[in-house]
């Protein structure tokens, strides 16, 4: 009698144990391509794990290389301090007060910094936010007077930055640098004829004659011209001050300073707008006499960002999902 993995019986008579044999032989055929395929795939999954936590490890990598440490580290040798300043100075932009203080006040409390640079190559922003940072360095260079603080332009120093340069030292640029713009400007738009024309009525109910103030949809009142001239010419003297204080006698008598111009930074030299035309290394090596260059910008915390952003995704996600069930 046939054995499992025998050749069938040759002898035509003996039909018992031929189609048993055959359906054996089958089945270890079809068995042995089916373990096998398993195995292929507990292999291409094995691997899959392997590729996804080296993934995995790679990005949390790079993640803590991008967290800035909250203890600022502790520069043995002597060195020149910057402080960068870019984009527009705004409460919600990366070059706002809280941001930039920081960095300057970390500069003064460092021992081997011996002097500081404050980077601009910004168009200007909030008049409170150039404000703090103009104020906190005054009071930070009178509590000590050995640490001076130089103001280096890039490609633009206007308005609300150079607001922020005077309180500098000395201000240098180089000669194709954009300097000046000291002036106040507030925009808006107007749509009264378009409403009109397309058949739309504002409807504006308010308690207080003027708290629909310069509404762009409806016409602009002489009043309200008035009133934000009057307040944009105080805050323009507040400038105009802040710019004379800082830079006093170097200034020249030219009626055109104070008008909202600007300036290259070969034309501005003259005007007393800049002492110099220097870059930042020049000024640490010849100037600060501290070569070597250590920036004390506060980076943006990216893990914080994405976590907030994230958190914000997922919740905006769950109040579409609950909105949706009570339909």
């Amino acid at each position: 009698m046939a054995t499992f993995g025998d050749f069938p019986n040759s002898n035509a008579n003996n039909m018992s144990g031929t189609p048993n044999d055959q359906g054996s032989w089958e089945r270890k055929v079809l068995e042995d391509l089916a373990f096998a395929a398993l195995n292929e795939q507990r292999k291409n999954r094995r691997w899959g794990y392997v590729f996804k936590g080296l993934m995995f490890v790679y990005l949390m990598a790079v993640l803590m290389l991008m967290i800035p440490s909250d203890e600022l580290p502790i520069y043995d040798e002597e060195h020149t301090a910057l402080v960068e300043i870019n984009g527009v100075i705004a409460a919600d932009a990366e070059a706002n007060a809280d941001t930039i203080v920081t960095g300057i006040r970390d500069a003064f409390d460092s021992p081997n910094a011996q002097g500081l640079i404050l980077r601009l190559n910004t168009p200007g922003g909030s008049p409170v936010q150039a404000g703090i940072i103009n104020d906190e360095l005054q009071r930070l260079q009178q509590s000590r007077p050995d640490f001076p603080v130089y103001a280096v332009i890039q490609d633009v120093c206007a308005s609300g930055g150079y607001y922020i340069a005077v309180a500098a030292k000395e201000i240098y640029a180089d000669k194709a640098s954009i300097v000046g713009s000291i002036g106040v400007r507030m925009d808006s738009f107007g749509f009264t004829e378009t409403i009109e024309k397309l058949g739309i009525e504002r409807r504006s109910l308010t308690a207080g004659e003027n708290k629909a103030f310069l509404d762009p949809f409806l016409p602009m009142r002489d009043q309200d011209i008035k009133h934000a001239h009057n307040m944009l010419d105080n805050i323009h003297q507040q400038f105009i001050d802040v710019v004379k204080a800082g830079r006093g006698d170097r200034l020249a008598d030219d009626p055109r300073l104070f008008t909202g111009l600007f300036w290259s930074g070969e034309q501005a030299l003259p005007l007393g707008l800049i002492d110099g035309l220097a870059n930042s290394s020049t000024v640490a090596r010849d100037i600060i006499g501290a070569e070597d260059i250590i920036d004390y910008t506060p980076r943006p915390n990216y893990l914080d960002r994405f976590a907030g952003k994230l958190g914000a995704t997922i919740s905006e996600t769950l109040f579409q999902s609950s909105s949706m069930s009570v339909r």
